[in-house]
Order: C-alpha cells, then structure tokens, then sequence
C-alpha cells in the first residue's frame, strides 16, 4: 500500500519542473480550507474560536477553483472546519478532480456515511479521516462520545466502495509511544492506505492550552514510537517523507517553509501559513509569496513557531532535503528514524525579545516502554 505509484510520479515530475525553472519558493500542497464550522468542538481546535458570522462564511465552487488555478499546486488537502458541511463540496471535489490534481479531504467522518453517495471513487480523491488515536482517547479528543465507532463504520464502507481512505492522527499531551503503536496497528489492520501521525500546534485560541507537547517531548515521544516499531517489526506505512520522520525524531535541523502548504480560506491567501491566523492577509497567491515577511517565521525565528514541528510547515522542508541529498533520503527510508545517540542541536528563543540566544545540545536520552 502507501502513495500509489501515479500520485508519486505525478508530484515527482512537478518537483523536478521546479527545479528545471529555477523556484526557490513553489507550494507543494495547497490548504483550501473553505470554512471554518464544523459538528465537532475539539479541545485543542483553534478554528471554532471565530464568531457566528464568519463561521456561517463558505469559500463558493468558483472561488475554490481560482484558488486551485492561482497556486498550481499538485495535491490538495481539504480541511476546515468540517467540509462534508459544505453543500458544495461534491462538485468543489469534481472540479479539483477535473484538474488532475489529488486530493484529500479531511473529515471527523460524521457525515461520511451520509454524503458517500456524493462521490465517486477516484485515483485523485482520497478520504483523509481524523482519528486521534483508539476509542477511549479520540473521543476524548474531540470531546464527544461514540465518534471513533462512527469513524471507524464510515471508513469501512468507503473502503468497501473502493475510496481511498487515509487516517490523520493529531497527536497530544499524555500519549505514549505504546498506545501509538497499538492505534497505528489498528489502523493497519482497517485496511486504510496509510496515516499521517504528527503534534499538534499549540493555537493561542484552543479551548484547552494544557493538552499541546513541547518540541523536546514530541521528539522523545516519536523515538520511542520508532524504537518500538523496529523491536515489534512493525510496517506501518505512513504519509509521510522518511526525512521529516526523521526530523519527528530529533535528527534532522529543519527550518519551516511555509510556502510549501500555503493556505485559502473564508479572508483570502493567510499569511505566513495554515497554523498562525493572526499575521494578515492578501488577496492572490502571488502577493502571498512576494510579500511575506517568510523571514519572521520558523522555530529559529519567532517565538509563536518554537514548538511547532508540524507536517504542514516541515514536510516540504524535507522533500526538498530530499531533491538535494537523495542518498541520505534512501538511507533514512531503509533504516527508518534513528532512536538513540544525541538529537540535533536546537535554537532557544527569548521570547521577549524574539531573538536566538543561544544553541543548545541535547544530550542523550533513553526511552523506556511500558509492556
């Protein structure tokens, strides 16, 4: 299973023609987030923050398809928000779709169910299901009972009806590296295409502020999910580039880029990217790029990303890191994420002067599973 061959190809050449036309700055993934009201109220959501009249707000199928043109992108993710809220969104889908482009549409899946019979399977769509680990902590996730089972019937009968279905795990505070590796087997076992697993960013307007892991914690928390991978010979297939797992594991020093998922929604092109909301925004995807600041952003440079490690800033850093070392690449792929030996080195931030102070080595650490 994983990314099927075409869709790899496909995002493959357009890397290359960007490197053929000289970009320094191109997007990878477009976020087209076409609303931000969703049936869920998730303890760790910045999104549902905003008030009634822009929650009642919706990107239209022409405004979408602008967005889609004017970044070029080739895959596009779909969040919100919940999209299946949109009425829209069956024919958003085709058009996307029309365009070659590939999609994932990210779901809570309460209305999966319901909507799939707006749908037609397709190599280009795929249905991207957020599931915050097993029974007892996704629903105490997404602060609702009885959603995970509803989840879990919703992805089997879209797999049944031949969609493709990907999990999205976000995870949070008090997870550890057993209870991981018990919900990735599980989702194995579903038969889903593979799973996107990475931290969650700390919105300033979460409901709950407590439940968010600081960089060096995630980076132990993945080493030792990585370890226990290898000592139970596990094959989880996951979405993601074998270098930005890599970086999860404290071995790779990335900088953000965060023009590689750059981000429509309801008040235009957000900048610098999908997480900070509050930094403004313009009206095209070439005013996006050309007058970003890009240079406040990233953990080494503005205390609001300093314990930020999510895919949506990180991966494109590590596909490029890809395009350019594709020796270390292969190795990282074959050998998987190093778990032990000391991690790279980090920037500390003064937050109130919003400089780098100072690195600092981390020193070895060990990780201990529970049985």
């Amino acid at each position: 299973m994983g990314v099927p061959l075409r869709q790899q190809i496909a995002v493959g050449t357009y890397l290359i023609m960007q490197k053929i036309k000289g970009k320094e700055k191109y997007p990878l993934v477009l976020m087209l987030e076409p609303l931000f009201r969703c049936n869920l109220a998730c303890a760790g959501c910045g999104k549902i923050a905003h008030p009634e009249d822009v929650l009642d707000q919706r990107l239209s199928y022409d405004e979408c398809m602008q967005a889609v043109d004017e970044c070029g992108a080739p895959m596009v993710s779909i969040p919100g928000g919940e999209p299946l809220l949109h009425k829209e969104m069956p024919e958003i889908v085709k058009g996307i779709i029309a365009r070659k482009k590939y999609i994932y549409l990210c779901t809570n899946a309460l209305l999966l169910k319901k909507r799939l019979g707006d749908y037609s399977p397709s190599p280009y769509l795929t249905f991207s299901v957020h599931l915050d680990g097993l029974k007892e902590r996704h629903d105490a996730s997404v602060c609702q009972d009885g959603t995970f089972d509803r989840a879990v019937e919703a992805i089997k009968l879209a797999l049944s009806k031949g969609f493709r279905v990907t999990v999205n795990c976000t995870l949070f505070q008090g997870e550890t590296p057993k209870d991981v590796a018990e919900f990735l087997d599980y989702a194995m076992e579903l038969g889903v295409e593979g799973a996107t697993i990475a931290p969650g960013f700390s919105y300033e307007d979460a409901p709950q502020q407590d439940v968010f892991i600081q960089s060096q914690d995630t980076k132990k928390l993945f080493r030792g999910i990585f370890d226990l991978g290898k000592k139970l010979k596990r094959k989880w297939v996951l979405n993601h580039s074998a270098l930005y797992l890599d970086y999860l594991a404290g071995n790779q020093n990335y900088n953000c880029t965060p023009w590689g998922n750059p981000t429509r929604n309801v008040f235009g092109w957000q900048k610098p990217c999908y997480l900070l909301s509050d930094e403004g925004y313009v009206d095209t995807f070439k005013e996006l790029l050309e007058t970003t600041p890009w240079e406040k952003y990233g953990h080494a440079n503005n205390p609001k990303c300093a314990q930020c490690m999510a895919h949506c800033g990180y991966e494109a850093t590590a596909v490029e890191d890809t395009l350019q070392h594709p020796i270390k690449a292969m190795l990282a792929a074959f050998n998987g994420p190093k778990t032990t030996g000391p991690m790279v080195s980090e920037p500390i931030i003064e937050k109130a002067e919003k400089k780098i102070i100072s690195p600092v080595k981390l020193s070895d650490i060990s990780v201990t599973v529970s049985k």
